[in-house]
């Protein structure tokens, strides 16, 4: 896998123009995150108080995490979910058969469907989330900051993992 190029919202971006923006920025950059580590690195757990957090497991908490706001909440799918709300781990675990390349590829497509959804919604709509109604550009901010916020935690385990830093 090769760093992809990472398109910056234009300056003039309305602002869901730039929300969408800024999550594919994010999206492009938690996969180069990946690029360079060895499968058993991807799985690499360093932190001891967090034993799931794994680069390619916080990629695929992120996958959930759209399919759980974007595809549920907002477009009102009906996919099985990728998390158990009993289990707060669950969505950074991974199966044996997970890999570099299947991880990406899931969170790829989650993110082709995530940009459909998102330019058939009225975004000034409400939704209703946990019983509560939400406007679905509120519910994107929530998206984008908790995966902005993930970059940060991949930012650390990769310089852990193999001393790359990032920005």
């Amino acid at each position: 896998m090769s760093l992809r190029e990472r398109p910056w919202p234009d300056r003039a971006a309305t602002l869901p123009a730039a929300v969408l923006g800024f999550l594919e920025f994010v999206h492009t950059t938690a996969v180069n995150k990946l690029v360079g580590l060895r499968e058993e690195q991807a799985r690499a757990t360093p932190l001891p108080t967090s034993p799931l957090m794994s680069p390619l497991g916080l990629i695929k908490h992120l996958t959930a995490v759209q399919r759980q706001h974007i595809q549920v909440h907002i477009g009102g799918s009906r996919l099985p979910l990728l998390w158990s709300h009993d289990d707060h781990g669950f969505d950074f675990r991974l199966e044996p058969d997970d890999s570099i390349t299947t991880v990406v590829a899931a969170y790829d497509e989650e993110w082709l469907r995530s940009q459909q959804t998102l330019a058939e919604v009225d975004w000034s709509s409400f939704v209703e989330v946990y019983g509560q109604q939400v406007r679905v550009e509120r519910l994107l901010t929530d998206v984008l900051q908790e995966s902005a916020r993930h970059l940060g935690h991949l930012d650390i385990l990769r310089e852990l993992i193999d001393g790359t830093t990032g920005e």
